[in-house]
């Protein structure tokens, strides 16, 4: 049996995550809005048609910002289409998505949603065919304390008091040909700067994240990043990166290995950043927000276009899936001293972690658990680990680490969390050596893990692909713990610690 080693010191650290790296993201695109959070002839709909079911899943997520109305969607979309009385709202062609937006679901009804979630809202304003007015003109609506046309009219649509909504994007992928309005880096960092000014004077309480690169392969990678930075780096807050990890044609040990060129992009773009830190000799560092990321690969169902709620990208993810989303999670956890915030795109339907069907069940998608499990026991110190694994080669990857593994210190709970993907397909024994935290005693460890790499999760079988609790795995070997991982597994280790009680 193979074994590889975890070694680290409480007084190690990377940082300290934040509180926004645990967020989803829900657009106006496919049946993620209609017929997925929002379904108001659903039996499971409450008074305000939101699907019940589906809130009870998402609650069990913990997620503490939610990214909204898009993405693409917000290119080409007027926010105030959707306030006010419902009749009187427009219906709307939205040539993003091909797809009728009738706009019974706007910023007023998210708000109300998200506050059931418990999670923050981020607001991307539309930089496509909008621009500085509009930006302020919602931040207004959204924010402003005082009597203006924009706050009174908030308090007429029966919102007394703003939102005070905290992040706010400055458009969505405007590098990419597939975007509305697309924008040279120059054209982009002067009407984000411009923007971005307008809306610190209104609100100085804000952060605003500036569009990076769409993604690794864009030809203009990372000249975008650099030029957009130059001319917005005293004005913005966090750079916006994206990824999409898309097995294609792969074969599974390589698909398992390609999180380590989300690894690559992250570095890449702190470089970028702290390259026009150095050259505008800034005394600030710039920020990363991952706001999507994710795995994708071919939808389940065809999309029918000029529709509204037509499914788009839905996708039943596979137990492999689960390990890749896994390894990106640990990825983004790795960089917690530049990341300050992170969306899983998108929350439902769409490549989601939710599944649902018009009329019927709501369930959990294998690539769910992973993101609970984080959520729920990943926030805190992330350590500084070394690790020793076992690799292997594919022909894309060389030296792949077998095992793929970050470690989180929970201080007020006294619990150190071990997470770890094992990419083998034979068990692996992870010995863990946390030292500076006395004695380490094992509580818990829970797996995912299935016999069949391609199992799925359907609404007669919601429960095929699940995690359970591992028996028998911890072993004492000197003064170290170590855990038996199953095949081809995504693990949760959980050990009190020696200041626990």
């Amino acid at each position: 049996m193979e074994t590889a080693k975890l070694i680290a010191s409480k007084d190690y650290t990377i940082g300290r995550t934040s509180e926004r790296l645990f967020g989803s993201f829900v657009e106006h695109m496919g049946s993620v809005v209609y017929n997925g959070i929002y379904e108001p002839d659903h039996p499971a709909a409450d008074e305000n048609g939101f699907r019940t079911d589906v809130l009870c899943l998402v609650n069990e997520l913990a997620l503490s910002v939610v990214r909204y109305p898009g993405g693409n969607f917000t290119s080409g979309y007027d926010w105030k289409d959707g306030i006010g009385p419902k009749e009187w709202r427009p219906v709307r062609t939205d040539v993003a998505w091909r797809q009728i937006e009738p706009n019974t679901f706007g910023l007023n009804e998210f708000m109300k949603w998200i506050g059931k979630v418990g999670a923050d809202p981020i607001m991307t304003v539309n930089l496509g065919t909008k621009g500085i007015e509009d930006a302020k003109n919602i931040l207004e609506y959204c924010n402003f304390e005082g009597d203006s046309y924009w706050s009174e009219l908030r308090k007429a649509h029966g919102v007394e008091q703003p939102y005070r909504i905290r992040t706010w994007c400055l458009g969505n992928e405007l590098d990419g040909e597939w975007q509305i309005a697309r924008k040279t880096p120059e054209q982009y960092g002067l009407l984000a700067c411009e923007t971005a000014k307008v809306m610190k004077w209104l609100d100085p309480g804000i952060e605003l994240v500036a569009v990076g690169s769409s993604t690794r392969q864009m030809a203009t990678y990372p000249e975008w990043d650099r030029k957009v930075l130059e001319l917005t780096y005293e004005h913005v807050d966090y750079l916006s990166l994206h990824n999409y990890i898309s097995k294609r044609e792969a074969d599974t040990a390589t698909y398992l290995a390609m999180p380590m060129d989300m690894e690559k992009q992250i570095r890449e773009v702190i470089a970028t950043c702290d390259y026009v830190q150095a050259k505008k000799r800034s005394g600030k560092t710039m920020m990363l927000s991952f706001d999507e990321w994710n795995v994708w690969r071919a939808p389940d169902v065809e999309y029918t276009p000029w529709q509204t709620g037509s499914p788009y990208d839905w996708v039943r993810f596979r137990m492999e899936d689960a390990l890749v989303f896994g390894s990106a999670m640990l990825t983004i956890l790795r960089h917690a001293d530049r990341i300050g915030i992170a969306c899983q795109s998108l929350l439902v339907n769409t490549i989601p972690m939710i599944l649902t069907e018009k009329g019927g069940a709501a369930w959990r998608n294998p690539t769910f658990y992973p993101f609970a499990h984080v959520s729920r026991y990943g926030r805190g110190q992330v350590l500084r680990a070394i690790v020793e694994s076992p690799k292997y080669d594919t022909s894309v990857y060389t030296d792949v680490p077998v095992v793929d593994t970050t470690a989180v210190y929970r201080e007020e709970q006294g619990e150190a969390t071990v997470f770890a993907v094992n990419r083998g397909d034979e068990p692996l024994l992870l010995e863990l050596s946390l030292r500076d935290f006395g004695t380490c005693r094992p509580l818990e460890h829970i797996a995912l893990k299935h016999e069949r790499l391609d199992a799925v999760n359907t609404s007669a079988q919601p429960l095929n692909v699940s995690p359970a609790r591992e028996t028998g795995t911890f072993t004492s070997k000197d003064d170290h713990t170590a855990v038996l991982l199953p095949p081809y597994s995504w693990n949760v280790v959980r050990l009190a610690t020696g200041e626990s009680r």
